[in-house]
């Protein structure tokens, strides 16, 4: 639903929505003062206005969360990621790669000290780990539904069993009798 086409609806909403009350968000829509609180009541229970309210919240939380199209996304750059995209040409980290790539799981960087006295050195130790990129590719087919949903085809049918207590004997002949023709066929 796109913006009320009353202005002032929008207004209020778009107040009410961003924390102001109800009588404030009245007065910011250029609605008299005096009846702002009123007003604003009425207004808030307004069915256009609560829909445009909750469309607000959707799109805030919408946000928020990541879509299905970021998720594959991050996936493929887990699953094409190679350490050898982060090295220069004397395997070294280089210091200008994208180190916020999502196939990163892990990076460190310490000094550790070798030898001892006046012959001793600092090394730079970097440790690069990826994220399992064959894991990433699972989740891509999953999002993309190349597999099965759980429950669904043959081998996961579920086996369930229903009790039922009958005590007419005329009726359980019934069910004995059908039960007997359907073993038969």
């Amino acid at each position: 639903m796109p913006a009320l086409k009353n202005s002032r609806h929008e207004i209020f909403t778009q107040n009410w929505f961003s924390g102001e009350t109800k009588e404030k968000s009245a007065i910011i829509a250029k609605y008299e003062p005096k009846w702002a609180t009123s007003i604003g009541s009425k207004l808030s229970i307004n069915p256009k206005i609560v829909a445009r309210y909750n469309e607000l919240q959707e799109a805030a939380a919408s946000s928020k969360v990541m879509n299905r199209q970021e998720m594959l996304e991050a996936h493929t750059e887990i699953a094409r990621g190679r350490v050898g995209h982060f090295l220069d040409d004397n395997n070294r980290i280089k210091q200008d790669s994208n180190l916020s790539s999502a196939a990163i799981q892990e990076f460190d960087t310490s000094e550790v000290k070798i030898g001892r006295g006046k012959h001793a050195v600092l090394a730079t130790i970097t440790k690069l780990k990826l994220h399992d990129p064959v894991r990433s590719m699972q989740e891509i087919a999953k999002l993309q539904g190349h597999y099965p949903k759980e429950g669904a085809g043959i081998g996961n049918q579920e086996n369930r069993v229903i009790n039922f207590i009958v005590s007419d004997p005329k009726l359980i002949e019934g069910i004995s009798k059908r039960l007997a023709d359907a073993i038969q066929e």
